[in-house]
């Protein structure tokens, strides 16, 4: 029911900025809340931000707070994730995802996941 394409990642150097996008399609009239996961090789996939698809609330993980950024576009159907501040530890594949739930912040509670993309952050 729910197609999700990310992009925009890509490498940086420490400190820098990046803005991911989400691409949302949906084939019914269904509410749907989205989340951003990032996974590093070896590691399981953790939870970093999401967004209410109605009312825009949104949910940090401590160790993004302050730096990053979930937004929507309801013109666009996209989900964004600007981050700032980067660091080393913050290199993963990031991916979004979605569920019927007011807000999504557990791996096991989405429905539909993205493909993924590549934030590499040097040192």
């Amino acid at each position: 029911q729910v197609h999700l394409v990310e992009s925009g990642g890509r490498l940086v150097q420490a400190g820098g900025s990046l803005r991911l996008s989400c691409v949302v399609s949906t084939h019914t009239n269904s509410r749907y809340s989205t989340a951003w996961f990032r996974q590093a090789p070896g590691k399981e996939r953790n939870f970093v931000a999401s967004i209410s698809w109605i009312g825009g609330t949104t949910r940090y993980a401590d160790f993004v707070k302050g730096r990053f950024t979930i937004s929507f576009d309801n013109d666009l159907n996209t989900v964004y994730l600007q981050m700032n501040s980067l660091e080393p530890e913050d290199t993963a594949v990031y991916y979004c995802a979605a569920a019927r739930a007011l807000t999504l912040f557990r791996t096991d509670d989405a429905n539909f996941w993205g493909q993924g993309t590549q934030v590499t952050v040097s040192s």
